[in-house]
């Protein structure tokens, strides 16, 4: 993202107020240092960070892909979670810890291993070095626990059972952020929608056509708004619910025919839901697996999220872990939706 595209990735992200950022941010220990800055949750987490008064320290691995009013209100550690001194730089003095960064498609099992379980690794490492008093805030992923045999979704405290190679990778990553020496929290949140996303995009898409396919049985899924998510980082990130995993996202699962009947609606569309077999599904995968291998890295649909859409319930229990960070209230799909659908129509993206 180059200076003239910066100006829809610097703003805070909708629903998010100056009392609630009064609140929290000064609880928050500087310095504060994130990873996964640019990507979909992370520019959201530094605009708010930077709107707190907060300059944050950034490891990137390419600068200018910060946003222009990012760079200038943010220090950049050029590097990666495999880059030891640049964790060590990134870290070094650290109150405040934020880890986003992650893979979230491959088609190689070793390659999410080493950058969501061994980058964790090397970043819990260098906070034993560089910072071992420091805050930690993990950002994991629903997909850690795996799908739920209810409706109404996974606990925290449920035994995790991932069924893909990247919920194997997150949960493995959870593991090394428990073992850091000072606090710690983890966070899971399910899929995660709104301004600049990439992957739920693909939905938006499909509706916008009229026709969106979906894995055929009774699914419910638990979504989260990113101001939501944002929420919980900043919350977690102020203290008082130390080694500790909590699920974010909306309360109240829905069956995901519904909800893409509701995400439509809130375009002013109405669309049509056909339900696809599962060997249909799993075909498509293996096209994108193929389609990876020859270097499209942006590919939606992989052998992985294959298997993760056939999963019976995406859903999470989050009401007791909303409460325990403080959290009241959310987005309701029928509002984050519509400022969805506003963000990628204004930018030409739908």
């Amino acid at each position: 993202m180059n200076g003239s595209e910066a100006s829809p990735w610097c703003a805070l992200p909708p629903a998010i107020g100056p009392e609630e950022l009064a609140a929290w941010c000064p609880a928050v220990v500087p310095p504060v240092a994130v990873t996964g800055a640019t990507g979909f949750v992370g520019t959201h987490v530094v605009a708010a960070l930077i709107e707190a008064g907060i300059r944050p320290r950034l490891l990137v691995r390419d600068p200018t892909r910060l946003a222009e009013r990012h760079g200038a209100k943010a220090d950049a550690v050029r590097g990666s979670l495999d880059d030891i001194g640049a964790l060590g730089e990134l870290v070094v003095g650290c109150g405040t810890v934020i880890h986003l960064a992650g893979l979230v498609r491959s088609a190689s099992e070793a390659r999410f291993d080493r950058v969501n379980r061994v980058g964790t690794e090397n970043l819990v490492a260098a906070l034993g070095r560089a910072a071992p008093a420091a805050r930690l805030v993990h950002v994991s992923s629903l997909a850690a626990v795996g799908p739920s045999r209810e409706p109404a979704g996974s606990a925290p405290e449920d035994e995790p059972h991932p069924i893909s190679a990247y919920g194997r990778s997150k949960l493995a990553g959870e593991a090394a952020a428990r073992g850091h020496a000072g606090p710690w929290v983890i966070l899971r949140p399910p899929a995660v929608y709104g301004p600049r996303d990439i992957d739920v995009l693909h939905f938006f898409r499909m509706a916008a056509r009229g026709l969106v396919p979906i894995p055929g049985g009774e699914r419910w899924v638990s979504v989260a708004y990113v101001a939501d998510v944002v929420r919980g980082v900043l919350a977690a990130a102020a203290g008082g619910a130390d080694g500790r995993v909590f699920h974010l996202g909306e309360p109240e699962p829905m069956a995901m025919a519904d909800l893409v009947r509701a995400l439509a609606a809130s375009g002013g569309l109405r669309v049509r839901v056909v339900e696809v077999p599962g060997a249909v599904v799993r075909v498509l995968g293996l096209g994108g697996d193929l389609l990876q291998k020859v270097g499209m890295r942006r590919i939606a649909l992989t052998s992985d999220k294959a298997r993760e859409l056939l999963g019976r319930h995406w859903s999470a229990h989050t009401a007791a872990s909303l409460a325990a960070l403080g959290l009241s209230g959310y987005v309701p799909l029928s509002v984050g939706a519509v400022e969805t659908w506003a963000w990628y129509r204004r930018h030409g993206w739908i």
